[in-house]
C-alpha cells in the first residue's frame, strides 16, 4: 500500500495498531473511539461515533467492535441482553464494518456469536504466535486481506487457577486474571487492547497486501 493510503482503525482507544502503521511511515492513518486515546498520537485520534466515518472513502478499515454482548464468555447474560436489545444492537454495529464500502477490511473479536450470526472467521490467532507470552483466542474476519502468518511462536504464558464465587474451579491466563485488580472501566480497556506482536503483524503484513 502507498504510505499515504487512508487507513481507519475503528474502536481503538489504545492506538496499538495505529502506532505500528506510523512506525512503518504511514501518514494518513486514523484511530477512532468514543473514548479519548491513551496512545501517543492524540492528533490522529477521532473521538466520535464511527458511523459517519464509514461514509467516507478508506483504503483499509481495521475494526475492533465491542465484544461485551457478543463473546461466549458472557453467555450467562445472553438472555437478558437479547431481551433488552443490547445484543442485537451489537450485532448490527459489527455488521456495519462487514458491509462497509471498502476493499480491505479486517474485523477482530473474541470467540462468540458472530460465527453463527454472520459467518465463521477467516482465522483464529493467539498472542503467543506473535511473540507475546499470553493466550487470547482472537477471531479475524477478513475481506481483501490475507490471513496473518505467525511471526514468533513462544510459550503460552502463565495460567491461574482459582475458585469462583459459586465454588467452581476455574483457570484463566494470568494477564487476564490480573485485570481483576483494575476498575471495571480500566479492566475492559486493558482486556481489549491489542497485543503488540499482533498489532505489528497487522501493520507489516496487511500494508503489503
Amino acid at each position: 500500500m502507498d504510505k499515504n493510503s487512508r487507513i481507519l482503525i475503528a474502536c481503538e482507544e489504545s492506538q496499538a495498531v495505529l502506532s505500528e502503521f506510523k512506525n512503518l511511515g504511514f501518514t494518513n492513518v486514523w484511530s477512532c473511539d468514543l473514548l479519548s486515546t491513551s496512545g501517543n498520537y492524540p492528533e490522529l485520534h477521532l473521538q466520535q461515533d464511527v458511523i459517519e466515518l464509514l461514509k467516507q472513502k478508506w483504503d483499509m478499515i481495521i475494526a475492533f467492535p465491542p465484544c461485551t454482548d457478543l463473546c461466549t464468555s458472557g453467555a450467562r447474560h445472553f438472555e437478558r441482553k437479547r431481551a433488552d436489545g443490547s445484543q442485537q444492537r451489537s450485532i448490527e454495529f459489527f455488521m456495519l464494518f462487514a458491509n462497509a464500502d471498502c476493499q480491505k477490511i479486517a474485523i477482530e473479536n473474541p470467540i462468540g456469536i458472530m460465527s453463527t450470526e454472520y459467518k465463521k472467521p477467516n482465522q483464529i490467532i493467539q498472542p503467543w504466535q506473535f511473540g507475546d507470552k499470553a493466550q487470547k483466542s482472537t477471531c479475524l474476519w477478513l475481506k481483501g486481506l490475507p490471513n496473518l502468518q505467525p511471526t514468533n511462536i513462544v510459550e503460552k504464558g502463565e495460567f491461574v487457577e482459582f475458585i469462583s464465587k459459586k465454588g467452581i474451579l476455574k483457570r484463566q491466563p494470568k494477564w487476564y486474571f490480573d485485570c481483576l485488580k483494575l476498575s471495571p472501566k480500566e479492566r475492559s480497556i486493558a482486556r481489549s487492547k491489542t497485543f503488540k506482536g499482533i498489532a505489528r503483524a497487522m501493520a507489516e503484513q496487511w500494508s503489503n497486501a
